[in-house]
């Protein structure tokens, strides 16, 4: 038996060396120290040279200058910027001669590293945009640069590529006869460059442009609906809405979060919806006739962290209307649901739903009151009391605290009724997370 097991050891291991990726092959074969990165230790990609002479991998000491350290050289702490690195051709050269030597050693090739974009050239590009000097070819040009490198973007953005791109949105938008795929490639430019600035929001905070991608949210190809809703979140992120273009926003944004495109569209919609829904009552009984709130309170049953504490957003900002609370009450999974949520996701999570659950019990007119006191009878026989006591005694917010002692003290009128009901199947809640 020990034979065996050795003999299936060292099988294991050579096909593990078999399998090994061209990485790891190259660490055993002891990369010269000089063709190193002296911050990841890793085999240059693009050297370039600092003023103080020493050759970093230029990811890496760009990541170093971008994470808010002292403006210096990791070796030597002498001043350091981004312009003053410089592309070590010599030493890239012979680190690709050397990948060439061992080839046959599972090695690759590293190909040439594409020249930086400068800040020059991203002028004088954005010049051309503006102007309109064939606009469709300036606006390919600048999202191919902005997908190249992360460095490439930054530079577009610090030359004001957002507040381009925005009045070419607007300008196209405003022409009236600009085909659907033209207004979809400046979007996906325009992406790029997100988060915009509060002035580049103010140019797209225009009827004709908030129309257009209103249009392209709900009828564009998959990627120009994507692109739609993340410019929408932007937007409403930056600037305060009013009058009729705040519901149309809702309505296209609710298809979004009813009929997913895809993950990251749901979320950024949801995000939208909820600074939309927190501008005004009449924005949050929009988007409750919209059928939101039968959506987010099914989306919480399985939804992962980011997804939860969004969803959690949005109905708590609904629950603000009268219209919202009639429709959470009416559907026999939202107590369960934001119960169930207090202890189960996060902090903002647990602030959410108390605060959710507060609305719906408390309710803003008499006429509310007799559906108020069936969500506070339901939320004792699935143990929100306990919850929130316990909630208490961990510590939260203040607001979050005087919102749980408010619902304790409301809780506590109807304890005794909420006993005496015959106790429910709980299989279906047990499985909620």
């Amino acid at each position: 038996m020990a034979l065996l097991a050795r003999r299936a050891a060292r099988r294991s291991a050579a096909s593990t060396k078999a399998a090994a990726p061209p990485a790891a092959v190259a660490v055993e074969l002891s990369i010269p120290a000089h063709f190193r990165c002296p911050i990841s230790l890793d085999l240059m990609r693009d050297p370039v040279t600092a003023p103080t002479g020493i050759t970093y991998d230029r990811e890496s000491i760009e990541a170093w200058l971008d994470t808010g350290r002292a403006a210096v050289c990791p070796v030597t702490h002498a001043p350091l910027r981004h312009e003053d690195l410089v592309p070590n051709h010599a030493i890239r050269r012979v680190i690709q001669d050397w990948c060439v030597a061992n080839r046959s050693r599972g090695v690759e090739r590293i190909p040439t590293p594409k020249i930086p974009l400068t800040p020059v050239q991203a002028s004088e590009l954005l010049f051309d945009l503006a102007e309109s000097r064939d606009t469709a070819a300036a606006i390919a040009r600048v999202r191919a640069l902005a997908r190249d490198s992360e460095r490439n973007r930054r530079c577009l953005v610090s030359v004001g590529a957002g507040r381009v791109l925005a009045s070419a949105l607007a300008s196209l938008a405003a022409d009236g006869e600009t085909p659907a795929a033209a207004l979809e490639d400046v979007l996906a430019a325009l992406v790029c460059m997100t988060p915009l600035d509060d002035e580049a929001a103010r140019i797209l905070a225009t009827p004709t442009s908030l129309g257009s991608l209103v249009a392209i949210a709900e009828n564009g190809s998959l990627a120009g609906r994507l692109n739609a809703v993340l410019v929408i979140k932007e937007i409403v992120s930056c600037i305060q809405l009013t009058g009729n273009v705040v519901e149309e926003l809702v309505d296209a944004l609710a298809k979004v979060i009813k009929a997913p495109i895809c993950p990251q569209a749901t979320k950024a919609a949801m995000v939208a919806t909820y600074h939309l829904a927190s501008s005004s009552e009449r924005a949050a009984a929009h988007a409750a006739g919209a059928g939101l709130v039968p959506v987010l309170v099914e989306s919480l049953v399985g939804a992962d962290k980011s997804a939860a504490e969004k969803a959690l957003a949005v109905l708590d900002a609904v629950l603000a209307s009268e219209e919202g609370r009639t429709s959470a009450r009416a559907h026999a999974l939202t107590v369960p649901v934001l119960v169930k949520k207090m202890f189960r996701v996060s902090d903002l999570a647990t602030e959410l739903a108390v605060s959710a659950m507060w609305r719906l019990g408390r309710g803003a007119k008499e006429s509310e009151e007799g559906e108020a006191t069936k969500c506070l009878v339901e939320a004792l026989r699935v143990g929100a009391f306990q919850k929130l006591l316990l909630l208490l005694q961990v510590g939260c917010r203040d607001a979050t605290k005087e919102k749980t002692t408010e619902l304790l003290k409301m809780l506590n009128k109807h304890k005794g009724v909420g006993e005496c009901v015959d106790a429910m199947d709980f299989r279906g809640i047990n499985r909620l997370s």
